[in-house]
């Protein structure tokens, strides 16, 4: 009996030895604070490290995270200065840097940030329309992390950061801004067809105008090219005709060939007679005459002759010239021709140059 009460006894003790040693040791982890009362009151913060208490009267109140946290508020319902209601989820970023003021100062410091954030969240949106809301989401959080880190100083909280996490208005509100948009990207994509369009036609037109002055500077440089040709060519056609001196009976029959040309066509309607023609025929009938006149004039005249035998007066009857008469004068007229053809030969080839041999003209043989 007495070995059992010394055994609870002993257990007792080595309890409650055990209970003084938890609370006189205490280990802070890194990062973090703890706030000690002595008899209800506040003592000391403990920082990261080893640290002793006095058993039964110091006690721990509060373990401060020291560390910046993030929490994020459910949507909250804010009405736009346009009469539209948007809801918004918020997400802030706090560090305490006073764990006596966040113990001390107010009692539970997320709660009071989330009410300070949808209120001043409310304030800042209600003065902006649905536009600016949605298009000024960094003036909205600069704005909300002025107020809030001003008022949560005090309570030894530092807001480092606020961002508006969604902004959903209506479905409504939705439905049209998807229309706008729509419309506004359908607004821009005719413009960039049009600018497209005006580029291309501005370029092509270029390209047509450049074609075009290159297409009349070659019609320009070949139409030159062409006439200087053809001076060249008059030029020389007419030198040469110039260096061959013609007599007016070639001359007449050229002309005479040319007329067929003059005449060719079958749009031609009106065929004007030059003024030279009856010279040209003049001179070709006189080249007739010489040449034709032993026969009658030819073919045509004597047709002619035919039809109007009444006008054509009569000719003379031709006299026959003896035959040795005829053979004498031949003779003569070959013994001069050969006694020239001696002369110039004799010139070419010089006074010293032996002349060759020749056979006696026909009168002397």
């Amino acid at each position: 009996m007495d070995t059992v009460v010394t055994l609870v006894v002993l257990l007792l003790v080595v309890l409650f030895v055990a209970i003084v040693i938890a609370r006189t040791i205490r280990i802070v982890p890194q990062a973090t604070a703890v706030i000690v009362e002595r008899l209800g009151r506040y003592s000391r913060t403990l920082d990261a490290g080893l640290h002793f208490l006095v058993p039964f009267i110091d006690k721990v109140r509060a373990t401060v995270d020291l560390r910046e946290q993030v929490v994020s508020f459910p949507p909250q319902t804010v009405i736009t200065s346009d009469n539209l209601v948007v809801s918004i989820d918020t997400v802030i970023y706090y560090q305490p840097t006073d764990p006596k003021a966040a113990t001390y100062e107010i009692a539970n410091y997320i709660q009071a940030i989330e009410q300070l954030t949808v209120t001043t969240l409310r304030n800042v949106v209600g003065s902006l329309d649905l536009e600016q809301t949605l298009t000024s989401r960094d003036q909205i959080n600069g704005q909300l992390r002025g107020v809030l880190d001003d008022a949560t100083g005090r309570w030894g909280i530092r807001v480092n950061r606020v961002e508006l996490k969604a902004i959903d208005p209506p479905a409504s509100v939705q439905d049209s801004m998807e229309k706008q948009m729509r419309a506004e990207r359908d607004r821009r994509a005719a413009i960039l067809n049009a600018e497209g369009l005006k580029q291309s036609q501005i370029l092509t037109a270029e390209g047509e105008k450049q074609s075009s002055i290159l297409r009349a500077e070659g019609s320009a440089q070949a139409a030159i090219l062409r006439a200087q040709g053809e001076a060249r060519a008059i030029t020389q056609v007419f030198d040469a005709i110039h260096r061959g001196d013609p007599d007016p009976k070639l001359l007449a029959y050229q002309y005479l060939q040319t007329l067929p040309q003059i005449a060719r066509g079958d749009a031609n309607k009106l065929w004007i007679v030059p003024s030279e023609l009856g010279d040209a025929l003049k001179g070709f009938g006189s080249m007739f005459e010489a040449h034709g006149g032993a026969d009658g004039g030819g073919p045509a005249r004597r047709a002619r002759d035919g039809e109007e035998h009444h006008h054509v007066p009569d000719f003379e009857e031709p006299v026959l010239e003896d035959p040795s008469e005829a053979l004498h004068r031949a003779r003569a007229e070959a013994a001069g021709a050969s006694a020239a053809a001696e002369g110039a030969t004799r010139t070419l080839n010089g006074p010293g140059d032996p002349l060759p041999a020749q056979d006696p003209p026909a009168a002397q043989r």
